[in-house]
């Protein structure tokens, strides 16, 4: 089992690309923990499903959204957004601006993986 997390996503959902350590632990130890609630999402890959992850950290409350890949467990970070962000208030569908976001970061998503443009983080 490992998450996956693609350089487009990761320059998206960090400030100038940084994944800084602390927030990839909370990444990682978040899909890890397996404490997630299953969320609806629109034109997904076959045999894959998205989880939201409540995360606390030292600059406050994080949503985290994840493609799992049902088949080998994997994870692929989609958002890592604080919870006043307009996305990270309300991920579900209804939320007009997660749900646009969600269609551009699978398509991003789906171009860095063919590219091999991704970091592999093994749990």
């Amino acid at each position: 089992m490992k998450v996956v997390i693609t350089h487009t996503i990761k320059k998206k959902e960090f400030r100038r690309g940084d994944l800084m350590e602390k927030n990839l632990q909370v990444i990682l130890k978040g899909f890890k923990k397996g404490i997630f609630d299953t969320i609806r999402g629109l034109q997904l890959p076959v045999n894959s499903r998205l989880i939201k992850v409540y995360a606390t950290t030292v600059y406050g409350a994080r949503r985290i959204v994840y493609l799992v890949d049902m088949e080998n467990g994997d994870g692929f970070l989609l958002f890592y957004r604080d919870k006043k962000d307009r996305i990270g208030k309300n991920i579900s569908l209804q939320n007009p601006y997660f749900k646009t976001a969600l269609t551009e970061h699978l398509i991003l998503l789906h171009k860095d993986l063919t590219n091999g443009l991704y970091d592999e983080y093994e749990l």
